[in-house]
């Protein structure tokens, strides 16, 4: 697991910790299987509180990307490739209603917004 976490953000470190998992789990960096770590411990090495790491781990978990055995741990779920694509489109979509939600908010149509992406991509 390769994780960066910025103070400076405005994402909360849980939702930066669950976006860059879970992308890597997708992604297929993160092994199906994977065991991660325990929470203390991931609370420690990334020198966050326990509660910020539990509301990560009950996120990818709530996604169907990991599950937890009781004494044993959280794991990486074995996902098909379709139910991986689904669960991708799934949180694509999810942003995407807030994107819009915030260009909405200054007036903009869609149209407006796929000029304007067109000029960064």
């Amino acid at each position: 697991m390769n994780i960066s976490i910025s103070n400076t953000s405005e994402k909360p470190i849980y939702q930066q910790l669950f976006e860059q998992i879970s992308a890597q789990i997708l992604m297929g960096e993160i092994e199906q299987g994977y065991s991660l770590p325990p929470i203390r411990q991931a609370a420690k090495e990334l020198s966050v509180s326990v509660i910020t790491i539990k509301k990560a781990w009950e996120e990818l978990e709530r996604c169907g990307l990991i599950y937890t055995v009781s004494g044993k741990g959280c794991f990486v779920a074995e996902l098909s490739s379709d139910d991986m694509l689904q669960i991708r489109n799934d949180m694509i979509l999810k942003q995407m209603v807030v994107d819009t939600s915030y260009y909405k908010s200054f007036g903009l149509t869609i149209e407006e917004v796929f000029e304007l992406m067109k000029k960064v991509y």
